[in-house]
């Protein structure tokens, strides 16, 4: 083995790993994401910087090319693992990512096969002629702009889309003034982002003029939504104890705040999340984790940088709120993105005096963490349905933290008929 196969060896004894769940998978995710954390793999957001890609949940047989195309932008040697729901789910896990890393291991040090030498030396010549190619099409447009431009009106079409994108068309923004607009889909495939949501925006500059709502679609599945299981079980006759219920909207919240605090970049605290929400969903009583979890709802309740990053963001009045249909944290906050995070902190701050508390949870209590689970609608689709409103009009960059949120939970649409999409 030579000293480059030797590193490249070594590097993928802890692979770069993106990991992504689909709806229906949503149990599998934070146990993933405890068992990469043990591992001490690296997590990242982005394909281009990842060697290892986790799709929690198994995708159907088709629509889920979006999959093969995060595969290509993974750097060589790239691997896919799936891992699907079933008994069992750490030891599966485990066994999945061990025989991931041996595949990138024996791929990395595998030699490179005489036809991609062959293919990387024309490739070189290839951007070595290139800029001679380039100089003479510049030329010829300055002999022939007009002919080139005409070239341009006709090739709209022709070209399509460039890079996965549509090619911008005109529009008039807010000002009335006609500007270029270009649609840009958002997800499924991203980090700290619900599973299978999709957004299809319209952009003007970086200013949202319109967002579609559509997602993958929704197993229907025996088991309940995961984060309401608790209160779903007991509506069915089940004994499930007020702790059982208080744990898991603890869990869900710590969840939800995770990843807000990870779009809004604070890393270290949405870790700091992850890592008593997996403690909480392991069994840890409340003596256990109440000293550091109250020093984290402190740290992010007190933190005037946070507050000033993401407030005004996605504010929600709660009469808006009420007529949409929404329920729970999103409607008591009565507020902005800030408002909803520190609503979560105080369901979180209140859910705890509960942890141990073993007395049965009453049938017709069905406060689930994202609202009211005996209403017309799933509260998650309560929550869709006015994200179109809160999105246009604001900055493109703050799009992900007013999504982030409401972090609705696409595995609520299975206790309703979903209404498909929503429209801005």
């Amino acid at each position: 083995m030579d000293l480059r196969a030797l590193l490249r060896r070594t590097a993928m004894n802890r692979p770069a790993v993106l990991a992504l769940a689909l709806p229906g998978a949503t149990e599998l995710r934070p146990a993933v994401e405890a068992e990469l954390r043990r591992r001490q793999w690296p997590v990242v957001d982005a394909p281009a910087a990842a060697d290892l890609l986790v799709v929690c949940g198994v995708p159907a047989a088709e629509g889920a090319d979006w999959l093969d195309d995060i595969e290509r932008s993974m750097p060589a040697p790239a691997v896919r693992v799936v891992v699907g729901v079933g008994e069992g789910e750490a030891r599966q896990i485990a066994l999945a990512l061990d025989a991931a890393r041996r595949e990138l291991i024996e791929r990395a040090v595998a030699p490179q096969p005489a036809e991609h030498a062959e293919h990387m030396e024309h490739m070189e010549h290839q951007e070595h002629v290139e800029p001679m190619e380039h100089v003479h099409h510049m030329d010829h447009q300055g002999h022939d702009h007009d002919s080139h431009m005409d070239h341009m009106d006709h090739g709209t079409h022709a070209m399509g889309d460039i890079a996965g994108l549509p090619m911008a068309e005109r529009a008039d923004d807010r000002d009335g003034l006609r500007l270029d607009r270009l649609h840009v889909p958002f997800g499924p495939g991203l980090s700290d982002w619900p599973a299978g949501l999709i957004l299809r925006f319209a952009l003007q500059g970086d200013v949202v003029q319109g967002v579609e709502v559509d997602h993958l679609p929704v197993p229907a599945v025996q088991r309940p939504p995961f984060w309401d299981e608790p209160w779903l079980r007991a509506a069915h006759g089940e004994e499930v104890t007020r702790g059982d219920a208080a744990r898991r909207r603890c869990a869900a919240h710590l969840d939800s705040a995770g990843r807000l605090l990870a779009v809004a970049g604070w890393d270290d605290v949405a870790a700091r999340c992850r890592r008593l929400r997996d403690e909480l969903l392991a069994g840890a009583t409340r003596t256990e984790v109440v000293g550091e979890l109250r020093r984290t709802v402190r740290r992010v309740g007190r933190s005037r940088i946070l507050r000033w990053s993401i407030a005004g963001l996605g504010r929600l009045p709660a009469d808006r709120a009420r007529a949409a249909g929404v329920t729970g944290p999103a409607l008591a906050a009565d507020g902005d993105a800030y408002d909803r995070l520190l609503m979560w902190l105080r369901e979180i701050e209140r859910g705890l005096e509960d942890l141990d508390d073993v007395r049965p949870l009453a049938p017709d209590d069905r406060s689930g963490p994202r609202g009211r689970l005996d209403g017309p609608r799933s509260p998650s689709q309560a929550l869709l349905d006015v994200l179109p409103a809160l999105l246009t009009g604001a900055e493109f960059a703050g799009a992900r933290i007013i999504v982030a949120s409401l972090d609705p939970d696409l595995d609520e649409l299975a206790l309703a008929p979903a209404t498909g999409s929503a429209h801005a």
